[in-house]
């Protein structure tokens, strides 16, 4: 898991030793194998009430298969409907989008703008 070799863990050893002392080091030897055991029965526990609550055996080595076997699939046809509604808004946007640039495009054809049009300074 931690891909730790012998040479390692002999370079941990030794530091231990000096950083805290032999008088001290299996003190905390014992506390730190105590915080890993209760560790690990934390994650048991969480693992048998998932198995019990979800009906089968839990697999967690893979976290991303166990969230998309056993949540996504519930979820997955909603998700599609809001993806089908989502994609239908926007081609009406789209449409109307469309729709507004040729009215826009037919007003500017409608009304040129001629050249020297009355200008009025006291109206501005």
């Amino acid at each position: 898991m931690f891909d730790i070799g012998p040479a390692e863990i002999a370079v941990l050893a030794v530091l231990a030793v000096i950083i805290f002392g032999p008088e001290r080091l299996p003190d905390l030897a014992r506390k730190a194998a105590r915080v890993v055991r209760f560790l690990r029965n934390i994650a048991n526990d969480a693992q048998n009430t998932l198995s019990r609550e979800l009906g089968t055996e839990v697999d967690l080595s893979n976290p991303k298969a166990f969230v998309k076997s056993y949540l996504l699939d519930e979820i997955q046809p909603v998700i599609d409907d809001v993806k089908k509604d989502l994609e239908d808004v926007e081609r009406d946007v789209r449409s109307e989008l469309g729709q507004v640039r040729t009215n826009i495009e037919a007003l500017d054809h409608a009304r040129p703008v001629r050249a020297g049009a009355p200008f009025d300074p006291e109206a501005t």
